[in-house]
């Protein structure tokens, strides 16, 4: 019987060390990619105003827009007070993204570099706008979010038109498209 028991050992150990080395590299291997898993987000998008107030036409300003978001159907956005304007840049790092929001006013967004994935809630179709691009964001009550989908730096040029004198560009206060985005 100690003779079986003898040409079993062996045996064991190699499953043991077997099994202690799969455990070490699994270890390693869970080491190296569970931080590259945990990185930090990107940081939210930078703005940059390009002018410094609201400007004021001194021409009384209202305006109809007709667009069609790909393939849609035509909306018009009238704008019966488009006098208050204010033009800013937004840099977004990759996978930077602008929350679930609307505006005040429109919007016409001019994507200078990168690409741009717009996303309305009622919807929830990912309209992609690379460089070169520009689409009206028709503002309040339209419910969206943006994001940049690249692994590089996305800029855009946005003119807010008719918004009022004073307070936020956007609201965040909105119930978010169920988009699973």
């Amino acid at each position: 019987m100690s003779t079986l028991a003898q040409r079993i050992a062996p045996v064991y150990r190699r499953l043991i060390f077997a099994g202690l080395g799969l455990i070490l590299a699994l270890a390693a291997v869970i080491g190296t990619v569970l931080p590259s898993l945990a990185q930090e987000p990107p940081p939210p998008p930078a703005v940059e105003f390009l002018t410094p107030t609201r400007a004021q036409f001194t021409d009384s300003v209202s305006m109809q827009i007709r667009y069609k978001h790909h393939g849609g159907g035509t909306n018009v956005l009238n704008l019966k007070d488009a006098g208050r304007t204010v033009v800013a840049r937004f840099t977004l790092q990759p996978g930077a993204r602008f929350p679930w929001h609307t505006h005040p006013g429109a919007v016409i967004v001019n994507v200078a570099q990168g690409e741009l994935v717009y996303v309305q809630a009622h919807d929830c179709a990912q309209r992609s706008y690379p460089a070169g691009t520009a689409f009206i964001d028709p503002g309040h009550p339209h419910v969206h979010m943006a994001y940049n989908p690249t692994n590089g730096v996305t800029v855009l040029v946005a003119t807010f038109l008719g918004f009022p004198a004073d307070g936020p560009l956007s609201n965040t206060d909105v119930t978010p498209g169920d988009c699973g985005i």
